[in-house]
């Protein structure tokens, strides 16, 4: 920044502190927005037996459908899901791995896990893929992910299905919809 727009920006700082000024002549806290409390995780995707918090990480990518036959309809077709594809961030925003079909989710040391769908929940947003617990595996070496045994998807937004229909012309195509979600990863 240069000091002319050091100087624009104190002028302008000064200018709001003026204009807001409490009768007392003092300056208002400044007030920083926070993401609202998540939704409370519920009781039927708690992790069976005693489990410890291991991490949170963060997954930002897409779910990946594909349009199919429809057994249901002859001659009509329906989006299927096929996987998940998704970077996963620790608390600090660093990549710290990936997520792709299986459920797998692989730490960037190699270390890996995969998943069975144990439970699951409707997310709070009609708009958003549904919570899930799912019992974890290691399949990789040890590492980050090696101890993990159960997972929650949590806080997801987005990933659902297309809204739009696809025609059986549309066989084998697939859409890529946004989603993120937590991934909390327990140990016994």
């Amino acid at each position: 920044m240069t000091n002319s727009q050091a100087l624009t920006v104190a002028c302008i700082v000064a200018a709001c502190s003026a204009q807001v000024r409490a009768e007392n002549g003092a300056l208002p806290a400044i007030s920083v927005a926070r993401a609202p409390a998540a939704a409370a995780v519920p009781q039927a995707l708690a992790p069976r037996g005693s489990h410890t918090l291991l991490e949170s990480v963060a997954a930002r990518g897409v779910q990946v459908y594909e349009c199919r036959p429809d057994a249901g309809a002859p001659g009509g077709a329906r989006w299927v899901f096929v996987a998940p594809q998704a970077d996963l961030f620790d608390a600090g925003g660093a990549q710290v791995g990936t997520h792709y079909g299986g459920p797998t989710w692989e730490a960037a040391d190699g270390s890996r896990i995969v998943g069975a769908v144990e439970a699951r929940a409707d997310a709070p947003q009609a708009d958003a893929i549904p919570w899930l617990l799912l019992s974890a595996k290691s399949v990789g070496p040890d590492g980050r992910f090696a101890k993990v045994t159960s997972v929650q998807r949590v806080n997801t937004s987005g990933g659902v299905a297309p809204v739009r229909p696809c025609a059986a012309g549309e066989v084998g195509d697939t859409e890529r919809v946004t989603y993120t979600a937590d991934y909390v990863l327990y140990a016994p």
